[in-house]
């Protein structure tokens, strides 16, 4: 196959559009290395800022199925890509000279048994079109029947084209195929059932290393079948064993696969089943997942995206908004919030499609889609959907329902974080009486609102009516959960933030640290609301003077965060403005200079230019700038 024709294949494979699809071959086209953008664009007949667009939306979209590429921090995004198809291109399509052929056959099968029939042998890998694959496959074959003459192997060959093109085709698949998917047949055959019902299950996965760990598997007799099977496979050089617990299916067989699987009475049986599979992993994602969960799933991701992209319809309606958002909370927790945005845009779409407008799970969608707007910033975007979503709320089950109250929360949060507190106070006082007389006073949902109120007053300057609410929620969170919960340690720090805010450092440090050693006893030391009472301290402590008791708090908060969150995240820029500040002030611009650099470009990076967070670091920074060097 020729390098225009995979790119054609992967534009298709990848639904780009059709303007994607031209800019995409056009940069990647041999022809054209070496041109500028502004060459690619006018060739294109568009401007240089719609061409990078395209591109970019190329590159996320690839970046969708391949985690590889998302997870990169590389700037040249675009040469990474190319790098990535090369290289996939190449793993297809490697084709041998005559001599190397016969060599890897030699090293595949006896050696005296291709002396015997040598002309044959080269025969073979002529039929084969020395492809690497096609002879792995034979050589699996042969060594499995080591009676068989080389001269009958490649008359069964020969038969098996003559049936192949007798059914398939010939223009449905391209040139190279041809070699592989005979010996593929071959093989097919030895295969029992099991085996072969267990390839194609696998083909259902995403062209990427296959995460296989049969031990997890609880029923003794199915893990006995999967690694049978997984021997089978091996043995016949179907299968590719990577690394412990790591297989990998080559994209020809994979294709072969999955034509048997679709040919098949089971191929609706199958997809159901690796879907239910996929998400019962999706299920283990977090809402914040820490660098461990990050690197225990990656593998899996790849695969579950498949489901999401591919094999969707095969979902329940139940677990539909399931697998979507917990894919965006796996792109959210790392900072790279374009892909999270994607899934949910998408989850948002589908649920509608499915569902139809007026379905619980669209305002669920709309809600996960509007967070994540408010959380970047993008506040004029979120609003609408909230909206969209109370109304809807309010539409399917009443004024008094629960779920109401929630959609009223989240449209109040966001003009509280917008500023606009008149609009978000009366939100706030329907969410906190819907939830008392829904559940009564004794409720941890009525904890909840009863701080979001008092934070609102506290925001407002309105100190005196904020601080019995959090003393009342306080109160509740001890009565309902006991003394110790990481809600109450919550609302200690919320507490003592209103006495800091009014002077009473005095009546604020005895809760910070109880509320820093709550959350160590119940949550261990690593943990991130742990690096947040550690910076909520180390404030404290600079408010009131003792700068040398605050400075090595938040570089124990900066040093936990960057463990727990990784470099790009915006926790992690919080931290290093503060201790950037702390030195500012002490007089140490050497060390105060680079924290408030990265800060900055950490936040531009995730959450934009105009999110509140970075214009804050952007001006601390810049009259840093003007202190020190004015």
């Amino acid at each position: 196959m020729q390098w225009a024709n995979f790119l054609a294949k992967e534009a298709a494979t990848h639904s780009l559009s059709l303007k994607q699809t031209a800019a995409f071959i056009k940069y990647f086209n041999n022809e054209n290395l070496g041109k500028s953008e502004a060459q690619f664009a006018s060739e294109l007949n568009v401007d240089i800022a719609a061409f990078k667009k395209w591109m970019g939306e190329v590159y996320d979209k690839f970046a969708q199925n391949y985690p590889e590429l998302a997870i990169s921090n590389s700037r040249d995004k675009v040469e990474k890509l190319k790098a990535y198809l090369r290289a996939k291109y190449n793993s297809e399509l490697d084709v041998l000279k005559p001599l190397a052929a016969m060599k890897l056959l030699k090293s595949l099968v006896v050696r005296k048994r291709l002396q015997q029939e040598a002309l044959v042998a080269r025969r073979i890998c002529k039929f084969l079109g020395y492809l690497p694959l096609a002879l792995e496959l034979v050589g699996g074959y042969l060594d499995k029947m080591p009676d068989l003459s080389l001269e009958t192997l490649l008359k069964r060959l020969e038969k098996k084209r003559l049936e192949h093109e007798a059914v398939v085709n010939v223009n449905s698949l391209m040139a190279y195929e041809y070699g592989v998917a005979e010996a593929f047949e071959l093989s097919w055959e030895q295969l029992d059932e099991n085996a072969q019902n267990f390839g194609c299950l696998l083909s259902l996965c995403a062209l990427a290393d296959i995460p296989l760990s049969v031990e997890t598997i609880k029923d003794y007799k199915k893990q006995e079948l999967w690694e049978k099977a997984i021997g089978d496979l091996l043995e016949l050089h179907l299968l590719q064993h990577k690394s412990k617990g790591i297989y990998r299916l080559n994209p020809l067989i994979r294709q072969l696969f999955q034509m048997k699987l679709d040919k098949s009475n089971e191929a609706d049986e199958a997809k159901t089943n690796f879907a239910a599979m996929m998400l019962e992993v999706a299920k283990l994602i977090p809402q914040q997942p820490n660098p461990e969960d990050i690197l225990n799933l990656t593998p899996h991701i790849p695969h579950i995206t498949e489901v999401a992209t591919h094999l969707s319809q095969y979902l329940g309606d139940e677990n539909l908004i399931t697998l979507f958002t917990k894919l965006a909370w796996f792109y959210q927790g790392q900072g790279l919030y374009q892909q999270a945005e994607s899934w949910l845009q998408q989850c948002v779409e589908l649920t509608q499609n499915r569902l139809g407008l007026e379905h619980t799970d669209v305002v669920a969608s709309l809600n996960n889609l509007a967070e994540l707007y408010k959380s970047t910033g993008r506040y004029s975007e979120a609003e609408p959907l909230y909206k969209q979503a109370l109304k809807l709320s309010k539409r399917l089950l009443g004024d008094n329902h629960l779920d109401v109250a929630t959609s009223l929360n989240n449209l109040a949060l966001l003009y509280e974080s917008i500023g606009h507190y008149k609009k978000a106070e009366p939100l706030l006082e329907q969410a906190l009486e819907l939830r008392k007389r829904l559940l009564g006073e004794e409720h941890t949902d009525v904890a909840t609102s009863l701080s979001y109120l008092a934070l609102l007053y506290e925001s407002t300057g309105r100190y005196s009516e904020a601080e019995p609410l959090y003393q009342q929620a306080l109160e509740l969170w001890k009565r309902l959960v006991g003394e110790e919960h990481p809600h109450v340690a919550t609302t200690l720090n919320n507490l003592a933030a209103l006495y800091c805010y009014t002077g009473r450092y005095k009546e604020a440090e005895p809760l910070l640290e109880q509320a820093l050693k709550l959350r160590k006893r119940l949550l261990g030391d690593n943990h991130q609301d742990v690096a947040t009472s550690l910076n909520n301290l180390a404030q404290l402590y600079e408010s009131t003077g003792r700068h040398s008791k605050a400075e090595p708090l938040y570089q124990q908060a900066l040093e936990l965060s960057k463990r727990l969150l990784g470099d790009n995240h915006p926790d992690v820029a919080i931290s290093l403005n503060n201790l950037a500040a702390l030195y500012r002030y002490r007089g140490r611009y050497k060390k105060a200079k680079p924290l408030f650099e990265q800060a900055l470009k950490i936040c531009e990076r995730t959450l934009g230019v105009s999110h509140p967070t970075t214009m804050t670091i952007r001006a601390n920074y810049a009259s840093f700038l003007r202190e020190a060097y004015h």
